[in-house]
């Protein structure tokens, strides 16, 4: 007589007490809700400025910032792969190459595309949130002052970093961080959608000999570049949903809440919650002491 395992009620029931937690924890609340509706026409505005003529040049320079993403990414991980970083790049074409020697190649190959995905996610996840907006800034000044060093003969890399550095400066100002946190959202949208667009265009759509998934195919000898293409489409996709799920579940409170937080997380300068914090005011001077120095050691 076959035996019959029951399964026990106290764990079935935990088990739809967690499946109930999730759902609760991934429905948007009324800011995240507005979040999804602004990267949902991100995501639309960046779909129709990308085709139209002369309008492309709108988001141009945000296209050159994902491409330093890629390169950046390719850097970072032939640093810890123990290569050399000879220079990055940028190609006024949306190009733009690393150039390395030594490291582990099908690990430094894929970093592009995938590591750009994933910053692109962690920018939509902190998209959610004022002070993590803030706290992605900071990072994303510490990647600039890196690319920087690699590209310190690009002159382009030059000008669109101090771009984009200007921009964050700014929105930084306005609303108490809100604007921040919407160019946050904006960067980390536009770059999910570049890397998901270049890896269609350039290993799905047609086959590029000189694509990362052309060379990453040909160190494997295993499968065709458009195989590599698909299955980084895939976890680009589920990087994109990451994000997503993250700010979701991390970031519930209301936009009231998240402005009295940010009045207290690294202040404006000048404003009353800026005066009565002394150690917001040293870190950001700190901060800046170090890109400051760091940029001016880069010059040399």
């Amino acid at each position: 007589m076959p035996s019959i395992h029951e399964v026990p009620i106290n764990a079935t029931f935990g088990a739809f007490l967690a499946s109930r937690d999730f759902q609760s924890r991934v429905t948007p609340n009324g800011t995240q809700r507005t979040t999804l509706i602004v990267a949902a026409v991100y995501i639309l505005v960046i779909a129709i400025l990308w085709h139209i003529p002369f309008l492309s040049w709108i988001i141009y320079p945000f296209k050159l910032l994902t491409v330093g993403f890629h390169e950046m990414s390719h850097a970072f991980m032939g640093v810890l792969t123990c290569a050399t970083i000879h220079s990055i790049e940028l190609d006024p074409n949306e190009g733009g190459a690393t150039s390395m020697s030594g490291g582990i190649q099908w690990l430094t190959l894929p970093a592009g595309y995938l590591g750009s995905s994933l910053i692109g996610a962690c920018l939509i996840a902190c998209g959610f949130d004022t002070n993590a907006s803030k706290v992605a800034s900071l990072v994303l000044a510490v990647f600039f002052l890196f690319t920087l060093w690699w590209a310190r003969r690009d002159w382009l890399t030059w000008v669109l970093i101090a771009g984009m550095t200007g921009l964050i400066l700014l929105f930084w100002f306005v609303a108490g961080g809100v604007a921040l946190r919407y160019f946050i959202l904006f960067v980390g949208v536009m770059s999910c959608l570049y890397v998901l667009w270049d890896v269609i265009d350039d290993t799905i759509a047609r086959k590029v000999n000189s694509s990362d998934a052309s060379a990453f195919a040909k160190v494997c000898g295993c499968c065709p570049s458009q195989v590599w293409g698909v299955l980084w489409l895939i976890v680009a996709f589920v990087f994109f949903a990451l994000g997503v799920i993250v700010g979701l579940v991390a970031f519930k409170d209301t936009a009231a809440e998240q402005k009295e937080d940010a009045s207290h997380f690294l202040p404006v300068p000048g404003s009353s919650n800026a005066l009565s914090s002394t150690p917001s005011l040293s870190m950001t001077t700190t901060l800046m002491f170090f890109v400051l120095s760091g940029t001016a050691f880069s010059l040399l």
